[in-house]
């Protein structure tokens, strides 16, 4: 089982706090990230993906459920490991760094078992792995966000965790620098053969780092799965919405494998279990929209967003409904004009 994490049916409930009553943060959530990659929960604020993250860290005690570090138990009815002891790494969103502390002396703060001589030579290993062996004498204020967040990563890698844990990890760092740092921390889990779980509101953030993504809603886990099956074929109304930019288009069942919508008459991938005439909402992302001036279907352009090689049309139909669409940027429509349309799914989503 080398380094796999597995959460097995974890619940976790606050006490009553004076007047407030007592509130449950985790129902039964479930997952595994195998050895080596890197699993993401992904959810809006207050849904319980911090909480989890501090249970497998040890900083919060589950009220149930299993919490399983390769080939031992952390966490279950009769266990709880201390964090010191769990092999658990911790990048926290505002780095934590000790500010009266230089980067070698930061990352070095956790290896006190070691001898001096030791110490020097993990320390050495770990600014190397981050690129910043040149920066070991520097204290936090004389560094970049960037370099802050390797520092952070540096001290959580030192004594070579079975499990690295990121608490929105790029959350105060620019655009570009979020996207470096985001292949850099991969690459480096990679080589350091860690597995990895990060928390997150921020789904490109997950995309870019996270080999599955788990998203979190009022303490439930909706959906475990790839970023591509998330987005393409949610499990639920919340993971098609939450997930990626979409609108849902009401349709009628034809069929056992057909619907019919505003746009058209679609085969679903699966049949579904609806009867005849039955209305349902079908999914539409912004890719399943194609701009064909040959089409019989028209929509006016209410608003655009530019985004370099294409524009995020947002349409309107004649019934009133809108859609998104992408569209290449040198076709540059304006604000109220009609465009011819069509959908081209290769997953049809219903609900």
């Amino acid at each position: 089982m080398a380094n796999r994490l597995i959460v097995q049916h974890l619940t976790h409930r606050y006490p009553p706090r004076g007047r407030e009553p007592a509130r449950d943060t985790l129902a039964d959530v479930s997952f595994e990230v195998e050895t080596g990659r890197v699993g993401c929960l992904l959810g809006p604020s207050g849904c319980g993906k911090t909480t989890l993250l501090r249970c497998v860290a040890g900083l919060e005690r589950p009220n149930g459920g299993v919490i399983r570090i390769g080939d031992r138990i952390v966490n279950d009815a009769g266990t709880f490991v201390e964090p010191e002891v769990r092999g658990v790494g911790i990048v926290f969103q505002d780095y934590a760094l000790f500010p009266h502390l230089n980067v070698a002396d930061n990352v070095a703060f956790g290896l006190f078992r070691l001898t001096a001589t030791e110490r020097a030579r993990a320390v050495d290993d770990a600014l190397a792995l981050v690129g910043l062996t040149k920066e070991r004498a520097a204290f936090p204020h004389e560094l970049s966000g960037g370099q802050q967040q390797r520092v952070a990563l540096a001290r959580a890698i030192v004594t070579r965790p079975k499990v690295v844990l990121f608490d929105e990890p790029f959350s105060n760092l620019d655009v570009e620098t979020r996207q470096t740092l985001s292949a850099e921390v991969r690459s480096l889990l990679l080589e350091t053969g860690a597995t990895a779980l990060l928390v997150t509101h921020d789904q490109h953030e997950a995309f870019a780092l996270a080999d599955e993504v788990g998203v979190l809603r009022n303490g439930q886990l909706e959906q475990w799965d790839t970023a591509y099956n998330l987005y393409h074929q949610p499990s639920t109304r919340f993971v098609a919405d939450f997930v990626g930019e979409g609108v849902f288009l009401p349709a009628t069942v034809v069929d056992a494998h057909h619907v019919e919508c505003e746009l058209g008459l679609l085969r679903l991938d699966q049949a579904t279990p609806r009867s005849k005439g039955e209305r349902i909402e079908l999914l539409l992302r912004p890719d399943d929209v194609v701009h064909d001036d040959a089409s019989p279907w028209t929509a006016r352009v209410l608003a655009r967003a530019f985004r370099g090689a294409e524009f995020l049309y947002t349409l309107q139909l004649a019934s009133g409904a809108s859609v998104l669409a992408l569209v290449p940027s040198h076709h540059n429509h304006r604000v109220g004009e009609s465009i011819g349309i069509r959908l081209q799914l290769d997953h049809v989503i219903a609900f």
